[in-house]
C-alpha cells in the first residue's frame, strides 16, 4: 500500500489499523534541538480522542502517546521520531455482521477491490483512528513554528451556521463547549441538533473554519507546490472531508474584480483579505483562512440496503460506537494537518534562503 507518507522535508509516515495492537508514526526531518512540551502533545491528542463527550463516539481510548526514538531528555535529536498509541478498547465483534458486506459510502468495496483483502474491524487502515498519529506530528510541528498561531473551530453543523466573521471571535472560547464553536448561543443550537440526530440513529455533517496567523511572507512555490494547493491536499486527506475553500472561496466567483481585489497599504499589507493570505501560491503575510466541509458519518444506526461479496443486495444496520457528527473531534486534526503543511514550507524556505 502506497501513500502513507505526508510532507517533503517535515515528513510523517503513519501505520496501524483501528482494531490492531496499536497505531503510530515516524516523523522524519524534524530539526534537532527543539525542546518539546510533551504535555502539550498529549493535550492535542485528548482533544481528538473518543469518548470525551455525549455527542461523540463512546469508544473509550486513553490515546496515550509513547515516544520510541528521536527525543532525548525532552529535546529532539534530529533523528526520526518514532511513536505508538496503543488500541485498548476495541470491540471487534461489533463488526462481524459486515465481514462479507460492503457498507454504503464506506471504503469497504473500493478497498477490497483494490487490495483483494480488507480488515473489516472498524474499517481497518481506512478508519479515522489513523488521524491520531497526525495529531501527534502536528503538535510537534506547532511547537517548531513558534509564533505562528493555528486556530480551528466548528463553523456549521447541518443548516446551523456561525454567522460571525472570524475577526469577531475569541478563539480562547473554542474549548468552552463540547461542539467547539466559539459562540455560546450558536454552540447550544449545534449541540441540540446533534443530540436530536443521534436519537434518530442518524448522523449529520458540518464545516470547520481554520485561521493561521503570523505566517511570514514567502511560504509556498508559484507553480505545482502552491501553499493553498498543499493545504487543500492536507485537508482532503482527512476522513469524511468533501470540500475545501480558502479566502473568498466559492463566494468569490460571484464577485467583480473591482470588488475582489485586495488593495495594498504602504507596508505591503492589504486593506482587505479576500485572497485568504495567499497570492500566486505564496503567503503574503496576512491571515490565512479556509473552510473544510465534512460529510455526515457513513455509519448510521438505521436499516439500509447494502451489497454483499456475492453480489446480493442485503439489509444491514450499523452497530458499534460511532460519532453522530465528526466535526467536534476533527478540530485538532485540521489544525495538525495545517501545521504539517506550514512546517514543511517553513523548512523549505529556510533552506532556499
Amino acid at each position: 500500500m502506497a501513500g502513507n507518507t505526508f510532507g517533503k522535508l517535515f515528513k510523517l509516515t503513519t501505520f496501524g489499523e483501528s482494531h490492531g495492537v496499536a497505531i503510530g508514526g515516524i516523523i522524519d526531518g524534524c530539526p534537532s534541538g527543539l525542546k518539546l512540551n510533551l504535555e502539550a502533545i498529549q493535550y492535542e491528542l485528548n482533544r481528538r480522542k473518543p469518548g470525551q463527550s455525549e455527542i461523540v463516539t463512546q469508544r473509550k481510548e486513553p490515546d496515550t502517546v509513547e515516544f520510541l526514538s528521536g527525543i532525548f531528555e525532552g529535546v529532539t535529536t534530529g533523528t526520526p521520531i518514532g511513536f505508538t498509541i496503543k488500541n485498548t478498547n476495541q470491540k471487534s465483534n461489533d463488526y462481524s455482521h459486515i465481514k462479507d458486506v460492503y457498507r454504503p459510502s464506506h471504503a469497504d468495496y473500493t478497498y477490497e477491490k483494490k487490495y483483494g483483502v480488507r480488515d473489516y474491524r472498524g474499517g481497518g487502515r481506512s478508519s479515522a483512528r489513523e488521524t491520531a498519529s497526525r495529531v501527534v506530528a502536528g503538535a510537534i510541528a506547532k511547537q517548531m513554528l513558534e509564533n505562528i498561531e493555528i486556530h480551528a473551530y466548528t463553523s456549521s453543523v447541518g443548516e446551523i451556521f456561525l454567522e460571525k466573521p472570524y475577526q469577531d471571535l475569541d478563539f480562547s472560547q473554542v474549548e468552552s463547549n463540547i461542539v467547539r464553536c466559539p459562540d455560546s448561543e450558536t454552540a447550544d443550537k449545534m449541540i441540540a441538533r446533534i443530540k436530536e440526530i443521534k436519537k434518530q440513529g442518524d448522523t449529520i455533517g458540518g464545516t470547520i473554519t481554520c485561521v493561521i496567523k503570523n505566517v511570514p511572507v514567502g511560504l509556498g512555490e508559484p507553480v505545482f507546490d502552491k501553499l493553498h494547493a498543499d493545504l487543500g491536499k492536507a485537508m482532503l486527506s482527512i476522513n469524511a472531508v468533501k470540500g475545501f475553500e480558502y479566502g473568498s472561496g466559492f463566494c468569490g466567483a460571484k464577485m467583480k474584480g473591482s470588488e475582489h481585489n485586495d488593495l495594498f497599504n504602504a507596508d505591503g499589507s492589504t486593506k482587505t483579505n479576500l485572497s485568504g493570505g495567499i497570492q500566486g501560491g505564496i503567503s503574503n503575510g496576512m491571515d490565512i483562512y479556509f473552510r473544510v466541509a465534512f460529510k455526515p458519518v457513513a455509519t448510521i444506526i438505521q436499516k439500509q440496503d447494502a451489497l454483499d461479496s456475492s453480489g446480493n443486495i442485503v439489509e444491514m444496520q450499523g452497530k458499534g460506537r460511532h460519532d453522530p457528527c465528526v466535526v467536534p473531534r476533527a478540530i485538532p486534526i485540521v489544525e495538525a494537518m495545517a501545521a504539517l503543511v506550514i512546517a514543511d514550507f517553513w523548512l523549505l524556505n529556510n533552506i532556499n534562503n
